[in-house]
């Protein structure tokens, strides 16, 4: 069995932790890169660049670290790229959940322009002690900055975005990996071995985390798009295309079902008295109402203007039941009654025929006083 401890940790803690984050961070910049060819959304272009950036200064830094050359100029380097990586995938994170104007661009830009200003430090070391004490006193000022950075990014883009723990743990480690950079260089001179192991392996953590939060977006986005492809924008229901759907999937099934038709009364002067904006009101709390009676037992769908419906699914609930609860709480909860008729399924009928069948009993409701609840007869 492999002793790692044998061998330097020089040696094998980069080439570990640069392996596991190449496999990362290849996966992420090839989900990212397909998502911006695809849909070419800010987010994702802003994600792959730095993805591509992050994995070339882990390269570089791995380079850096074999050749004994993780200081001086390529000291100052591996800062500068760790400040615009950080930055640029935080601008990312953001764009993946909010739309970015000009102002937004020049947020990140310039908390870039600032490091510039503070790494101004690095070609004017200070006077006095030995030149690696005047070299790391020199670069402190933009290692403190990475501080600064963390906590911007933590205080304002967190409530901005969705899966907030995730991006707070990510926040947290990037700390713990700066504290543990800082500790190890200034009060160890780089050679406590647990702080190089932390220094090194926190940041796969770190893009483990950011990877799960791109792969999860993508989820939400995927459900988001299928949700408002089968639903109406307004009420939140089923649109009339996924409803008919679901009424012939059950009809093929020979299934016991009922096709519950109603009709706002009087929805026209609604509008033409009160304005749309309450014509539209008065349908959402409809069909809110709707929803909360058929949540057990069906399902609820807009079928067209001020027409809603419901497949009531469950063969213990009595569809004439169910619609006079919802007739009566409209008339009690609201400003507007509703007209409904109803149909259960018989051998033979179509999904098309059935729904027909409500639809004209509910006809007759409206055609006979109104605010009722009609059976459909032959």
């Amino acid at each position: 069995m492999l002793n790692l401890w044998n061998d330097p940790i020089e040696t094998w803690g980069p080439e570990t932790a640069s392996s596991m984050m190449l496999v990362i961070l290849t996966l992420m910049i090839f989900i990212s890169g397909r998502l911006y060819y695809t849909r070419r959304k800010k987010g994702y272009l802003s994600m792959t660049v730095s993805l591509i950036l992050m994995l070339a200064h882990n390269l570089l830094r791995l380079y850096w670290q074999a050749s004994g050359q993780l200081q001086g100029m390529s000291g100052f380097a591996d800062d500068m790229l760790q400040v615009v990586t950080f930055v640029l995938i935080n601008l990312g994170v953001y764009q993946l959940y909010n739309p970015t104007r000009r102002r937004h661009y020049l947020y990140f830009y310039g908390l870039i322009a600032v490091a510039l200003g503070v790494s101004a430090f690095h070609f004017y070391p200070p006077s006095g002690g030995s030149p690696e004490q005047a070299a790391l006193l020199a670069d402190l000022p933009l290692e403190l900055y990475i501080f600064v950075l963390i906590f911007l990014c933590a205080y304002i883009i967190t409530p901005l975005i969705g899966q907030q723990g995730k991006f707070q743990a990510m926040m947290t480690l990037y700390f713990a990996r700066q504290t543990a950079h800082m500790v190890n260089l200034y009060l160890f001179q780089g050679e406590q071995k647990w702080l190089m192991l932390a220094e090194w392996f926190i940041p796969v953590i770190y893009a483990t985390i950011l990877f799960f939060l791109l792969f999860d977006r993508v989820v939400e986005l995927m459900q988001a798009i299928y949700q408002s492809s089968i639903t109406d924008g307004l009420t939140k229901v089923y649109n009339r295309k996924y409803f008919d759907k679901r009424v012939s999937q059950y009809i093929r099934l020979n299934l016991n079902v009922s096709v519950l038709f109603s009709d706002i009364d009087n929805f026209k002067k609604l509008n033409d008295t009160k304005g749309h904006h309450m014509g539209d009101e008065m349908l959402k709390q409809v069909a809110s109402i709707m929803r909360q009676e058929a949540d057990e037992s069906g399902i609820v769908g807009r079928y067209g203007g001020e027409e809603l419906v419901i497949l009531l699914t469950d063969p213990d609930v009595k569809p004439a039941e169910l619609a006079e609860r919802i007739r009566k709480r409209i008339e009690e909860e609201t400003i507007v009654t509703v007209s409904m008729g109803f149909s259960t399924y018989k051998k033979g009928l179509t999904g098309d025929k059935l729904i027909k069948q409500a639809d004209e009993a509910m006809y007759k409701a409206k055609t006979t006083g109104k605010n009722k609840v009609v059976k459909f007869s032959a």
